[in-house]
Formats: C-alpha cells, sequence, structure tokens
C-alpha cells in the first residue's frame, strides 16, 4: 500500500449507507479526492459487539491514512457512538463522526424541544444521541429500528412492507417536531417516513451539517480539476455496485480490498 500523489479525504461506514454522506462532502466540495471504504464483508455493524466495532473502525482508519488520507469521516452511526472518541485520541490526523452534526441538524430543527432518534441497536443503545440532546435541554425518544437497512437494500424504501414496519416501529412515538434518522441509509426512507408521519414532523440527517464541518476546516480550492472518487470494497464489488445504485450510484473506480490488508494496514 502506497500513498497516493493527491491528498483525499477518507470516508467509511460498515456498506453503502455511507454514499449518503460522499454525496454531501461531494457537493460541499466537489475538487476534492475521496476514498470511500465500503466493509461490506462485515455489515452490519449495528448487532456487533462495541469492541469488534471499535477494532474494524481502527483497521480501516490505518488504512485510509496509508493510503494518502489527511483527514476521516466516518459516515457510519454505529462506529462513530462506539468509536470515533478512540480514533481522535490514537490519531493525529482530523476525524469526524456523524452524531454531532445529526444533534446539530435537529437542534436547529426543532421549535418545542421534543426530538425522536431512529437507527440501529448498536447506535440507539449506545445512547450516544439521546446523552448529546439530554445536555441541551431537549426532551428525546429513541426506538431502534433495524430492520429499516434491509429495506433499503432490498429496494424497498417506499413499498408497503416498509410503511407497514414504519408503523410498527413509531406506532408509540410521543409528541415530537423533529425527529433524527440516525443511521445514514434511513434517508433514502424519507419519503415514506414524512407519508406514515405526516408534514408536522421534521426529518433531520447528519450529511449536510456533517460535510459542512469538513469543508470549513480543510477548504475547497475552485481552482483544482474536479475530485475523483475511489471506494474500497471488502465484500463482492458487483453486489456492492448493486446495493449502492438504491442509495444514488456510484461514481468512481471500485476496487476489491481484502480484509488481511486492513489487518496488515494496523501493524504498519
Amino acid at each position: 500500500m502506497t500513498n497516493s500523489d493527491r491528498k483525499a479525504i477518507g470516508v467509511f461506514d460498515s456498506g453503502v449507507g455511507g454514499l449518503t454522506v460522499l454525496k454531501a462532502l461531494r457537493r460541499a466540495m466537489p475538487h476534492r479526492d475521496f476514498l470511500y471504504l465500503g466493509d461490506t464483508a462485515r455489515v452490519p455493524y449495528g448487532r456487533k459487539p462495541p469492541a469488534m466495532v471499535r477494532e474494524f473502525a481502527r483497521e480501516i482508519t490505518a488504512f485510509l491514512e496509508l493510503r494518502g488520507a489527511e483527514a476521516i469521516v466516518v459516515a457510519c452511526n454505529t462506529a462513530t457512538a462506539v468509536a470515533l472518541p478512540d480514533l481522535q485520541r490514537e490519531y493525529k490526523l482530523p476525524i469526524w463522526g456523524v452524531i454531532d452534526p445529526g444533534v446539530e441538524a435537529a437542534v436547529r430543527a426543532t421549535k418545542s424541544g421534543r426530538v425522536g432518534v431512529i437507527g440501529t441497536k448498536g447506535t440507539i443503545r449506545s445512547a450516544a444521541y439521546q446523552k448529546r440532546l439530554e445536555a441541551l435541554g431537549m426532551t428525546v425518544w429513541a426506538r431502534e429500528c433495524p430492520l429499516f437497512v434491509h429495506l433499503v437494500e432490498e429496494d424497498l424504501a417506499d413499498s408497503p412492507e416498509a410503511e407497514l414496519v414504519a408503523r410498527h416501529y413509531l406506532a408509540d412515538m410521543p409528541a415530537i417536531d423533529t425527529l433524527i434518522l440516525g443511521c445514514t441509509h434511513y434517508p433514502v426512507l424519507a419519503p415514506m417516513l414524512t407519508r406514515v408521519l405526516g408534514p408536522g414532523i421534521r426529518l433531520v440527517e447528519s450529511a449536510t451539517v456533517a460535510a459542512e464541518y469538513v469543508r470549513v476546516t480543510l477548504g475547497e480550492d475552485p481552482r483544482s480539476p474536479e475530485g475523483r472518487i475511489t471506494h474500497f470494497v471488502t465484500g463482492d464489488p458487483i453486489a456492492y455496485e448493486h446495493t449502492a445504485a438504491v442509495i444514488g450510484g456510484v461514481e468512481g473506480e471500485i476496487v476489491a480490498l481484502p480484509i488481511t490488508d486492513l489487518k496488515c494496514a494496523v501493524a504498519v
């Protein structure tokens, strides 16, 4: 593994959901190069033990740094919740997660101070959103919605099946005015969720605010050529490309990445 000739921004997720964050970053910084790593061989992170997710995140961060990343965006709510403090302590390069931007977006949006959060088991059980919101004076309701990721990846986000699952998950939701989509897959569900919840509840996600954090810190040079994207995929690249099409498609080269390369990166 050798450094690329131009510094890039590394972005990683357990699968394709982080592509929603990559899209926002690309909109904010079209002249930047990006390295996206989808750990599809070990997806999902949401049901795995926190210690395992922390080790995966260390391996990926080390790999992206070796490939020339000057900064990292952890585009995974579960990895942000359980691994971000360790990564920021262990690595010298700037590293951002997606939870603080999601909290900021919700605080900007709410009028009543009553906020809901939906996410994977790992994210909700970590209470990362809940603690931050409550510290800011918000009243918080949270719900694990593990089936939503599968519905998105099976291209069923706007289906009757997805609506039935959503009504089940949200049946006991109290009066709130803002709902955080606490998984990077969930923005794809927004049309269906709006239909289920009605127009009185504002749906917010972290991608746009996270991209603004990164742009303000690293800057953008409009005189540079358009940036390049390279996707590293630990699972089947063909399956990755197919599933990513549900999120909105894939720009750039897709490179198959053996898990052993990630484990070796930590040892370098």
